[in-house]
């Protein structure tokens, strides 16, 4: 079964556009980047989510130019990780990552983590509107940020992110974060969106999946879609990158949404930002 559908594309608060559903490469080798890349922009992907801990960016823009398809409409984002916050030194993590990508701009910077013990994710924004002015960086926004560290940056600096990119997942939906980011205008992007793979197995996506004759990943892939987050699930496997982004052409109905919802539980993968 394969739609062969684009995905949609969301509008961020600068205008900008950025595909609903990308790869994810964390833990990806840098060596396997290419390949992985390669692959999912032929299976239709134009999103492509790294990150300077990642150690993988070469082999993302490796694998972005060994795909044939035209650097702008390939949308990368890449991000400042944590020993570089501050401005200066932003601004020279940023050039490295350029470097490493071997792009002339990336379509999305974000800081990786707030890391309030340092209390430089101020400055380090300020870091990120000048790359915003300068056009390098077309687009900027934070991972991993709570409202109280979102709220600090809207009070003390000028451009008011684009993207959030959280944790979020069925066990970990992000409600009140997400309510939020909306009503400032931010897109929420979901890392982690089957929580690691742990979600796989549940009974209750196991049911949905099989009255809509599709995978588990793929009704949790959906169920982030139809809550209009920006959704970035990683695989590595051609087969199993194909199928994710294979599902355009069906619908949770409501009743779906209800159960998937239910799951609720506050269940982390990853690190609270506050004690990040």
């Amino acid at each position: 079964m394969s739609s062969n559908a684009p995905s949609p594309v969301l509008r961020l608060n600068d205008g900008r556009g950025i595909p609903q559903l990308g790869l994810g490469v964390y833990k990806v080798a840098d060596a396997e980047a290419a390949r992985v890349v390669e692959t999912a922009i032929d299976a239709g992907y134009r999103h492509v989510d790294t990150a300077k801990l990642y150690g993988n960016e070469r082999g993302v823009g490796d694998g972005v130019r060994a795909s044939g398809i035209p650097r702008e409409e390939v949308f990368v984002t890449t991000k400042v990780w944590d020993d570089d916050h501050g401005y200066d030194a932003t601004l020279r993590a940023f050039d490295a990552s350029l470097e490493r990508l071997g792009f002339e701009y990336v379509d999305l910077y974000l800081i990786h983590w707030p890391v309030p013990s340092r209390n430089l994710y101020v400055e380090t924004w300020r870091a990120l509107e000048t790359l915003a002015a300068d056009g390098r960086a077309r687009s900027i926004g934070v991972s991993n940020f709570a409202i109280h560290h979102i709220e600090r940056l809207l009070a003390e600096t000028d451009v008011v992110p684009a993207i959030n990119q959280v944790e979020l997942h069925p066990w970990l939906p992000q409600r009140e974060l997400r309510a939020f980011d909306a009503s400032r205008g931010i897109l929420t992007e979901a890392w982690s969106p089957l929580a690691r793979g742990r979600v796989i197995g549940d009974p209750v996506l196991d049911a949905i999946a099989a009255r809509h004759d599709r995978s588990p990943a793929q009704v949790v892939i959906r169920w982030h879609l139809q809550s209009g987050t920006v959704v970035i699930p990683k695989s590595v496997t051609a087969e199993r990158i194909r199928q994710n982004i294979d599902v355009f052409d069906f619908e949770l109905d409501a009743d779906d949404i209800a159960a998937i919802d239910s799951l609720e539980s506050g269940v982390r993968t990853g690190m609270n930002p506050d004690e990040h």
